[in-house]
């Protein structure tokens, strides 16, 4: 995955499309800093990590400067996380998640908002990249409460 990230940074600069060749970029200099940080190439699930974490900031970012009505700046970020959303394997919708947790709660024998710890690591483990890790904590709480 990270060889096509490179592909495609590559590309965009050849077709001169700054803001996405940056974003890229940055993505790659993500990658590569954890690379060095764990002493090892990443494994495909890493980078998907690397990709959720970066996801994770622009949305937190877009957050942040709404509060500010910093329109010109969500705008910028909003394209950037789209590009990062781009490489990441499709989220599953919010019946899935509920199913997953529902058979969790299950397996695990949860019952109660103490068996929380039992459940969600379980939830995002079988999700594997895939859940919304705050949708998945609402669905616990909303099925254990």
């Amino acid at each position: 995955m990270l060889k096509q990230i490179e592909t495609d940074m590559m590309q965009a600069l050849k077709n001169k499309e700054k803001e996405k060749a940056g974003a890229l970029r940055l993505l790659i200099s993500k990658c590569k800093n954890k690379s060095i940080e764990l002493g090892h190439e990443l494994s495909e699930q890493e980078v998907i990590k690397v990709l959720q974490s970066a996801a994770k900031q622009h949305k937190e970012s877009i957050k942040m400067y709404k509060q500010g009505n910093r329109e010109d700046l969500v705008n910028t970020e909003m394209k950037e996380l789209e590009f990062v959303e781009s490489y990441l394997p499709s989220m599953m919708s919010e019946d899935e998640v509920r199913s997953l947790v529902d058979s969790v709660i299950k397996e695990v024998d949860a019952s109660q908002m103490s068996d929380f710890g039992k459940v969600m690591p379980q939830v995002m483990k079988k999700g594997a990249g895939k859940v919304d890790g705050n949708m998945a904590q609402s669905i616990v709480k909303e099925l254990l409460s």
